[in-house]
This record gives C-alpha cells, structure tokens and sequence, in this order.
C-alpha cells in the first residue's frame, strides 16, 4: 500500500476527507465530550461519517483521533485508553475504507505554548498513538494542526520510529501569515523538507485564502508535495450552533487554486462536509500535480529587533533583601466604593508600611477587580502595590492583556497565582479557564519582559514585572512542594511569598530546603480573631497549621495581635519581609501589629 500511495500521489492530485470533529457535533454530540472516546462508544456514528466522505469521493480519510495522546486524554481520565482508542480510531476506518487510504490523524500532544517543556516526553507520547494507529491499520499518518517547529520534529522523528508509512506534516496559521508561535510557511516547508519530510502543507488556520497563501509561500521553499485542507470560513454561533459559511461551490473553486499552487492532496477541516468534498472531488478528481518548479534559495531568517528597554517602576525590586519589607494584604470591595479601602492605604503609608498587596478574589468570592482598586492606590495614594495575578477566569489571550494593561497602569509587582476553583465559592457552577497555571503564568511574564508575547511577537516595549509566587513552608510533602518551587524558579520567579506561618521552626526548615534557589522569602502573618477563628483555620482551611499551643493561648484569652508580635519578633531575623493579613478586613489588627513593629524599632 505504500509504494502504490508513493506512485499514486505522483501521478494524480488526491481527495482528502473533511471535518470529523464538526460532523460528529452536528450529529449531537455535546462540545465537552472527547470525541476520541466515540471510537468506543460509538463506533457506527465515526463509521457513518467515514462512509459519507468515502460516498463523496475522498481517497484518503482520517481517523477520528485527533487529540487521541496520552496527554490529552488524562484531561478526560482515559490516558490508560491511549492505545485502544487509536487502534480502534484506525480498524474503524480501515473496515470501510475500501480503496481508500486511512490516514492515522495525530494533532499537537500540547498547546503551542506548552510545547517546548519536554520534547523527548513529547516524542514518546507520538510514538504510543503512531504506533496504536499502525497496528490498527492506519496506511499513512496526517500531522494535523501544528504550531510549532519542534514538536513537529518530534511527532515526524516518532512517525520514523514506527515504520516506513507516508507522512504529510500540516501547518495552522492565523490571519498575520503565522503559526501560534510565530512560525512562517517558508521556515515551516524548509525546516520540515530538510529533516526528509515530502509532504508538507497547511490546514485549518482561517480559511481557503489563508491556506492558498500558505501553500504558495511554502512552494517557493520546498520541492516537495503540498497538501491542503482548509476550514470552510470562520465560524459564527447562530441558534445554539456553530455555522461556517463557505459553500461546497468556493471550496471547489479554491481546490482548483490549490492545484495551480503546487498541491497534491486537497480536502477539508473544519465545517466542512461531504457535500464540500464531493465538489472538490468533482473539480479535481483525476487532474495531475502541476510540475515542481525549483524551490527559491534557501530563506535566512532575521532575527527580530529588540523592543526597548522599559525603565523600571518598583521601588520593592531595590529593597527586598536589603531591609526587611512591611506589607499589608487588602482585600477590594464587595461593590464599586472603595473609600475604605483607600483611606485604609492612606493609613498604611503614613506608618510607613513598604506596600500592600490586593487579592484577586480570594476563595473565589466575588469583589471588585483588584486591578482597579491597585492602580486608585498606587496613583492617589502614591503606595507600592503588588497585584494577585490568578489563572482562574482569564485564557492565554486574556491574561497577556490584562498584564499589559496592568503594567500601563503602572503596576509592576504581581503575585502569579494559579487560583482558587469556582467550585469553593459563590459561583459553584461557573466555568474556570486555568489554560496555564502559575507556572505558566511565569513563563508568560517572562515572555513579556523579554519584549515578546508568548507567540513570538515583538511588543513596542518591554515591561519589567517583578514577580512573587505563593509557597506553602508547613506542606505535608516539604519535597514536592520545593520541586514546584524549583520549576517556577526556571519559569523568572522573583521572590516567594508564603501562606500564613505560626511556628517559627516550620519557616526555618523551609529557609534550609529552599537555600540553593536563591529567593527572598517574606512570611505571610495572620492575627488571630477569635477562637472560633483559630479552630476554622486549624480544621477547615488546607495549607494552614496553627500549634495546639498557640490554640491553647486564644482559649486562655490572649490577644491574637500580640501573638502575632511575638511571631514577628521571632521571624525577623530569618525573613525578607513579612505581609500581614488581617482577618475579616479588621485593618486596625495590622495597624497595631505595625505600631509595635515601630516602638521596638524606635
């Protein structure tokens, strides 16, 4: 099947498949399923589709196993199906394919922006699928969807670890002419050409004009065989459903274009049909490949110029590690006033505090953006501000936005936390994002500092976040806890900011185990309110561990400010700094803990 698929690609353009994912939800099937999974399930509606492209005139199809990897399939809890579904991905296709081929279809193991954390990790989970959907059947594989230059290399170094079958490399790119991460057709045909690959090509993306250019450009940098698999337009939400606008007529207009181009295999992504597909067939079927003119010089590409450097605004970048920082934690307003709050900073600044931090929805309990209340306390107040920054309601777009517009602002200082889960507060039900969590959220400020978003594009300026993460020193599993530690410090952590600390010997065995990373630490202070408080936090709150004799103390009626001076006392001579957080918004706890800092400072 291989040689004659080499002599028949040669000799004649070939009709490819179209969507799978959009046919199996116009049949019904909820966004939120994997719809790898249906190859178990629901092997006859995979089988009905597959049979309508055959009906329609497509030559190669694809198995229904797009985001069939072990690491997408952890999402759904069926990583240990990795190899079943895609074995059965391929046997049900091969079972009606006919004369037709079965392309074993394997998209990114990843997000493009995750894509470059472990390639050889990556490349074994291509194996796994590659060689589940070679068992099954599969006649040749179809790279679909890809963004980045070095995942792709390690799907195709997989593929040739599995065997001799063709593979067709494929490209998505967006409306600037670039794959999500920054990746041109010239660069993407030439790099893959010179690794052996001979088919490469352009799928997805925008349309059938951003495929065509694709195509074109790649044309003119590899003298391989070009494949074409368009979207049928950009999608609009009409009555509940995703529509695409492109007729079978435009695509069969365009396969003709495909064919001037250079392609040899022309079918369709998604939205679109088999009504699509039978047209290209109409329009194509039979036709040869157009002679391989010879690709231009080799492309050098240019390094991009450095955007400049931005002048940094924190005053904290200076003094962490040189006094020890007092900072107190706000929390914004369940409304729109924050006069209080205002007033309460104002307060603060006064006694001479360093800064505060603002919280971002803490419990994930509703309040007013934090953005808005630290940019009022930063430019009225004229306080240093370092703003919570979560990964719960915002997707990668988001996040680099608000980053943005947070430094414009002029709020330089964030704490990168991953988020608490709706789940735990008053919206039960609402959806969180999490695309990324802190350690990605790292990687994406670093990213910005370097002057370039996460996709590679050059920003007109630098920005010079100085960056805190969360760390817990009393975690049951101390280990795992500086592992995370350890991969955040690679992903541009500054400086570590913990939970609520109450034991003096807990922070010191943390100061031991986090030496060699080289952060400062400041220790998170909370008062204690009550005794009810005490026990809440000791038995209902995780990551928090209050000594039974610091309990026994509330009990006897001691003042949960003066325990918590008495702490300070003991952590000052370890710590970078602490941050006090005062219970229930009661400011006047922190206002007393500093005003004992200050007479025994005098």
């Amino acid at each position: 099947m291989n040689r004659s698929f080499w002599e028949r690609i040669e000799e004649e353009v070939l009709v490819g498949d179209g969507g799978m994912g959009t046919m199996i939800y116009s049949k019904g099937v909820a966004k939120g399923q994997c719809f790898d999974e249906l190859n178990i399930l629901r092997p006859e509606l995979v089988r009905e589709i597959h049979s309508a492209y055959i009906g329609a005139g497509a030559q190669i199809i694809e198995t229904n196993t797009f985001g069939a990897n072990r690491a997408i399939l952890d999402f759904y809890g069926l990583g240990g199906k990795t190899k079943e579904i895609n074995y059965q991905g391929a046997k049900i296709a091969k079972e009606v394919a006919g004369v037709a081929w079965v392309a074993g279809c394997v998209g990114p193991v990843s997000r493009p922006y995750e894509s470059l954390k472990r390639p050889q990790e990556m490349e074994e989970l291509f194996y796994e699928q590659i060689q589940a959907l070679a068992e099954g059947g599969a006649d040749l594989i179809i790279l679909d969807t890809f963004s980045d230059i070095e995942e792709a290399k390690g799907a195709l170094r997989a593929c040739r670890r599995v065997g001799d079958l063709p593979v067709v490399c494929n490209f998505s790119f967006l409306e600037d002419g670039k794959t999500l991460t920054g990746l041109t057709p010239e660069e993407a045909a030439q790099k893959m050409h010179e690794l052996g690959a001979r088919i490469v090509g352009s799928n997805c993306g925008i349309g059938a004009q951003g495929v065509l250019e694709a195509i074109e450009r790649m044309r003119s940098h590899s003298d391989g065989i070009l494949s074409a698999f368009p979207n049928a337009g950009l999608p609009k939400f009409v009555g509940g459903r995703f529509l695409y606008p492109s007729s079978p007529s435009y695509f069969a207009t365009y396969a003709l274009r495909y064919l001037e181009a250079g392609a040899g295999i022309v079918g369709g992504c998604c939205g679109s049909t088999p009504a699509h597909i039978r047209a290209i067939s109409q329009a194509i079927k039979g036709l040869k490949p157009k002679p391989k003119p010879r690709p231009d010089a080799r492309i050098s590409v240019k390094p991009r110029g450095e955007p400049p450097e931005a002048k940094p605004l924190s005053s904290l970048r200076g003094k962490i590690g040189k006094k020890f920082l007092q900072l107190v934690e706000m929390d914004p307003p369940r409304g729109v006033d924050m006069s209080r709050e205002l007033e309460m900073a104002q307060r603060f600044k006064a006694r001479g505090i360093d800064g505060v931090t603002v919280s971002d929805s803490p419990m994930a309990r509703i309040r007013m953006s934090p953005l808005a209340l630290s940019h009022r306390i930063s430019s009225e107040v004229g306080l240093e501000v370092i703003l919570h920054f979560t990964c719960r309601d915002r997707n990668i777009i988001g996040l680099q936005s608000d980053l943005l517009g947070a430094y414009a602002l002029g709020i330089e200082n964030i704490l990168a936390l991953t988020g608490d889960p709706p789940s735990v507060g008053d919206y039960p039900y609402a959806v969180a994002v999490f695309e990324v969590t802190s350690t990605g959220l790292l990687r994406i400020i670093r990213s910005l500092n370097q002057g370039r978003d996460l996709a590679g594009n050059p920003l007109s300026q630098k920005t010079t976040f100085f960056v805190g993460i969360a760390a817990n020193p009393g975690a049951d599993d101390i280990g795992q806890e500086v592992e995370r530690l350890e991969e955040k410090a690679s992903a541009g952590a500054d400086f570590i900011l913990t939970q609520p600390l109450f034991d003096p010997a807990v922070l010191e065995r943390f100061l031991k185990k986090t030496a060699h990373l080289g952060f400062p630490v400041v220790v998170g202070l909370l008062p204690l309110y009550s005794l009810r408080h005490a026990e809440f936090l000791q038995n209902e709150v995780p990551g928090i561990n209050i000594p039974q004799t610091i309990v026994e103390r509330i009990k006897e009626g001691e003042d949960g400010v003066e325990i918590a001076e008495e702490l300070l006392r003991e952590l000052r001579g370890s710590a970078a700094g602490v941050c006090i957080m005062p219970p229930f918004h009661k400011y006047d706890m922190a206002e007393r803990i500093l005003q004992g800092f200050d007479k025994e400072n005098r």
